[in-house]
């Protein structure tokens, strides 16, 4: 008994412990809408299982571009970023086009064929055909971009580009969902001037961006609060924002635009339940950022890709449920070769899916 008594006490000690350590976060409460049911255009399909896995070496991949010879860029987790050139005959070459020393994620070529990258540490970059990296913009208003994320460019020059979150870094990215506030901005730079303008704050991890195809708006992904914000650029709603969509079935990552009407989503997995539950639990939340991240939910392996039009309606899905294939999507980039191009985070190569 006596032995029992000191187990149970030596249990309760390192509770009391454990409890006055203090967390890296400090959450708020959040309570999430009921996720939409999987039907009609959300249906379960295996249609991303179809894709085949370029460069299964490259780690990471996060955000895909394809210059105007077809070769294929993707930025690894080591910064990195491998240029895939496919012969006729399927044979893929690689090469390292440059190395950033950061994190690439989010890669557009503008009109000049020079690669706009998007580096979670390094901020705004350009990278000429030479692979010679130039800093464009590193803070807006004072704040030191944390995690420069995506970006899409206006047929003028100006890169609009998300700063995922001001105070978590792409290290601590789910340090920013369970503590449930408003980081993240979406910016614009002028390259002509060298200026950069912040046209929206507060928002919930901003995430992908893209234009419209008439370029009177612009859609940043706010993916901890499971919706897409649009910012209008043109018209009599110039300068304001509203919700483009909401209540997506999971957490919405890159979003692109093929500019003929289509913006192609990626969710980076489903709607997880166990985080649904724990949000309105600011208490539970402070303690979890506490543990190893083994003991933290879980991303569901399962691969989503959504087709909307411009008026925010859900007109296709491509899944792999189960993730066979596709575990988990963070990037889809049309091109004109007629493929559909798949990023990811952490796992291994780029998709490539015909588009039919």
């Amino acid at each position: 008994m006596k032995k029992i008594l000191l187990v149970a006490a030596a249990i309760v000690a390192v509770g009391i412990v454990f409890l006055l350590l203090p967390s890296p976060i400090d959450p708020v409460a959040y309570t999430p809408p009921t996720p939409p049911p999987m039907e009609g255009p959300l249906a379960a399909n295996d249609d991303l299982r179809q894709a085949e896995i370029l460069a299964p070496d490259l780690i990471g991949p996060e955000d895909v571009a394809v210059d105007a010879t077809g070769r294929i860029y993707g930025g690894g987790v080591d910064g990195r970023i491998v240029r895939i050139t496919l012969d006729g005959d399927g044979q893929q070459r690689q090469e390292v086009f440059a190395d950033t020393g950061g994190r690439p994620l989010g890669l557009h070529f503008d009109a000049a064929g020079r690669l706009i990258v998007a580096d979670a540490q390094a901020g705004l970059l350009q990278i000429d055909a030479r692979g010679e990296i130039t800093p464009l913009v590193t803070a807006a208003e004072g704040i030191a971009f944390r995690f420069t994320d995506d970006l899409d460019i206006a047929s003028d020059g100006r890169i609009y580009f998300s700063d995922a979150s001001w105070k978590h870094d792409h290290h601590r990215y789910l340090h920013d969902l369970l503590e449930a506030r408003p980081y993240g901005r979406l910016l614009r730079y002028d390259p002509a001037s060298g200026r950069t303008e912040v046209l929206l704050n507060d928002l919930y991890f901003a995430n992908g961006i893209a234009l419209s195809q008439d370029e009177d708006f612009v859609l940043v992904n706010e993916t901890y609060r499971y919706r897409i914000t649009r910012y209008w650029l043109k018209g009599p709603q110039a300068g304001q924002h509203d919700v483009f969509i909401d209540n997506l079935p999971g957490f919405p990552d890159g979003i692109s635009s093929n500019r003929r009407g289509t913006f192609w989503l990626a969710l980076y997995t489903v709607r997880n339940a166990q985080a649904d539950r724990l949000h309105p639990r600011p208490f539970l939340k402070r303690q979890l950022a506490k543990l190893p991240r083994m003991f933290w939910p879980k991303p569901a392996a399962h691969g989503v890709v959504l087709a909307l039009d411009e008026e925010g309606t859900i007109r296709r899905s491509l899944q792999d449920p189960g993730g066979q294939i596709i575990p988990q999507v963070t990037s889809a980039e049309e091109a004109a070769d007629g493929y559909l191009y798949l990023g990811n985070l952490e796992g291994r190569g780029i998709g490539r899916l015909a588009l039919r």
